[in-house]
C-alpha cells in the first residue's frame, strides 16, 4: 500500500563539550524538527524547510549527510477524520556548523539531549 501522508524532518546533532540531538516540545509529547511536503518538493527539500521553519536553522549552519536517509511508515489519525493514513517519515541526519540560537517558532520549547543510546524517550515521541 503507498503511504497517503509524507512527512520529512532531521536528527540534528551538535557537540558543544558532548555530542547532543535536539527535540523540540509539543504539548504531550517531544519530536524531531519535521513536517508535511509540500506539492513539488521532494523529502530532502521539506526536511531542509521545516529544520528553518521550526528551529530558525539555515541549511547554510547545518552539514546535512549526504548518504543518510531513514525512513518509517506507521498509521495515523488525524482530529478531522475517523480513517487512520498510512505515512512515512523520511529523517536526515545533520550536523550543526557552529552553535546558534534555536528560534521555536511551531513548538513551545527545545531541548538538546545528550547522546547515549539506547534513549529512553516516552513513545508518543515522534508521533502520538
Amino acid at each position: 500500500m503507498r503511504p497517503q501522508v509524507y512527512s520529512s524532518g532531521f536528527l540534528v546533532f551538535r557537540k558543544i563539550n558532548d555530542l547532543e540531538f535536539l527535540l523540540m516540545r509539543h504539548a504531550k509529547r517531544w519530536d524531531l524538527p519535521k513536517g508535511h511536503l509540500d506539492v513539488g518538493e521532494t523529502k530532502r527539500q521539506a526536511a531542509i524547510r521545516e529544520l528553518f521553519e521550526e528551529t530558525g536553522i539555515g541549511s547554510n549552519l547545518v552539514w546535512i549527510d549526504p548518504d543518510f536517509e531513514f525512513l518509517s511508515q506507521y498509521w495515523v489519525e488525524f482530529p478531522d477524520s475517523s480513517d487512520r493514513k498510512l505515512k512515512e517519515l523520511a529523517i536526515y541526519l545533520g550536523f550543526l556548523i557552529k552553535d546558534v540560537p534555536i528560534q521555536p517558532t511551531e513548538h513551545l520549547g527545545f531541548e538538546w539531549y545528550p547522546w547515549s543510546p539506547p534513549h529512553s524517550i516516552q513513545p508518543e515521541t515522534i508521533d502520538p
